[in-house]
């Protein structure tokens, strides 16, 4: 998939972190360098489940959490195996990318898997109609206190294949901006309780841009794009979602998209990033340094990002997506945790993994602090939630989430996000005009339309 920002769905890797109940040699074995030797086995050797492998009692987890989110996640589990009813844990760290949901089908594939582990939300399609993944039991959630009425509709909808349940959404991450209050301010920019007033048209959000620019000597909006495999897909499905024109890839094709829709949409890309008051030509890092050191009033990221511009000095208000067209939209994901297929599980522990994950949402105010959207709303509505800054000032995000479509080849970090990139970048470039761009979104789709899903 390229460079590490291809990869942006998902929190940058960084160095690895490690549970306490992981061993350093089980991390290092079930990383990137031991990848190859897990592939060329098959499905039942590897990262097998410490269910079989282990001490019996251990209830075996995966996930991709490293660096700041490894250690909140730790800081969860050991939250949740405190006290006589607590848990025993073996976690396991894998590299975030297409290894990860590789390792992960094979493990359900061959009934070796872990009892849980986290799934992106987008990529649920890929997985539940091979028979990769069991159902949740939502009445032994709601014996544990965790039932539907807990999450953003927009967010539960999409954890559910054909009417029923796969996934229990831990998070929402949204893609945001941010934006430097001060230049704000003197851009007039601000409500009266000092948060980013309402855009509400194209053409305000181009008048934003031209304060942002005047108040900061410098650029107005920064978004980097260049090379980058999903950045550009993400700016362009929340405008398109606000318009709301539906984009649906049936199976077998072709692709129901609104063309004019659409259109409009990349020339308002177009627009906003013209290469004078907003740059176009930026890479990820590119944006974020210029932001960093002053040189643009807003920037268009991930909430993930937020500990890194909290460390910068400014001071970093943030909001959602900002609505342009005619109802709220914001694209985004969602960590969530899924049951890989089992063979013949076993009740008991069954009956635990369901008792960890209800544990574990209601933990999320921690997962919080690295700037995520609890998706457990009882959580969002909590004083020490709100009074984080600015974490609380976007949790409306997950109110008007977008994902991707769901479909197999979607989600995060898939080929689809490049490939829908590709011509989204040539168009902000300047080498390639929106209808242009559109049409080839459109080829590009429906080629992937007429592929098989390889595991359904």
């Amino acid at each position: 998939m390229g460079s590490a920002s291809s990869f942006r769905g998902s929190p940058r890797p960084r160095a690895a972190a490690w549970a306490p109940g992981v061993s350093r040699r089980r991390l290092l074995r079930c990383g990137t360098a031991g990848a190859a030797s897990v592939l060329a086995a098959g499905p039942l050797t590897g990262c097998a489940s410490p269910a079989r492998a282990g001490e019996p009692s251990s209830l075996s987890v995966w996930d991709l959490f490293q660096g700041g989110d490894g250690l909140l996640m730790d800081e969860m589990i050991a939250a949740v195996s405190r006290g006589p009813d607590g848990f025993d844990v073996e976690r396991t760290i894998l590299d975030w990318g297409p290894s990860y949901y590789t390792k992960l089908a094979m493990s359900a594939a061959g009934g070796r898997a872990s009892d849980v582990a986290v799934l992106h939300l987008s990529r649920l399609a890929g997985y539940a109609p091979g028979g990769l993944l069991d159902p949740f039991d939502l009445d032994l959630l709601a014996e544990f206190g965790v039932t539907e009425r807990d999450f953003a509709p927009a967010v539960w909808q999409r954890t559910r294949h054909r009417g029923t349940v796969y996934a229990i959404p831990l998070d929402v991450h949204p893609f945001i901006v941010f934006y430097d209050r001060g230049a704000a301010d003197r851009a007039g920019l601000l409500d009266a309780g000092g948060e980013l007033a309402p855009m509400g048209s194209p053409e305000a959000f181009l008048d934003a841009g031209r304060a942002l620019a005047g108040a900061t000597g410098h650029a107005g909006v920064l978004f980097g794009h260049v090379t980058d495999t999903a950045q550009s897909w993400r700016q362009f499905a929340a405008l398109y979602a606000q318009t709301g024109a539906a984009f649906t890839l049936p199976d077998g094709g072709p692709p129901q998209i609104d063309t004019d829709a659409a259109v409009e949409v990349v020339t308002f890309m177009q627009r906003l990033f013209d290469g004078r008051t907003n740059p176009n030509n930026l890479d990820y890092n590119g944006a974020m340094a210029a932001f960093m050191d002053g040189r643009g009033g807003m920037v268009m990221l991930g909430e993930w990002e937020l500990p890194t511009l909290r460390a910068s000095g400014i001071d970093l208000g943030a909001a959602p997506f900002p609505q342009v067209f005619g109802r709220p939209a914001v694209y985004t994901d969602s960590h969530s945790f899924v049951l890989p297929h089992q063979d013949d599980p076993d009740p008991a522990r069954r009956r635990e993994a369901h008792r960890y994950v209800a544990r574990i949402v209601k933990e999320s105010l921690t997962w919080a602090g690295a700037g995520h959207i609890p998706a457990y709303r009882p959580v969002l509505d909590r004083p020490e939630y709100r009074a984080l800054a600015p974490q609380s000032s976007y949790a409306a995000a997950g109110e008007a989430a977008v994902l991707d479509p769901p479909n197999w080849f979607a989600g995060a970090g898939s080929n689809f996000q490049n490939r829908m990139c590709q011509p989204l970048q040539s168009a902000l470039l300047g080498n390639t005009s929106a209808e242009k761009a559109v049409r080839q979104m459109i080829r590009e789709a429906d080629s992937l339309l007429r592929r098989p899903n390889p595991v359904a």
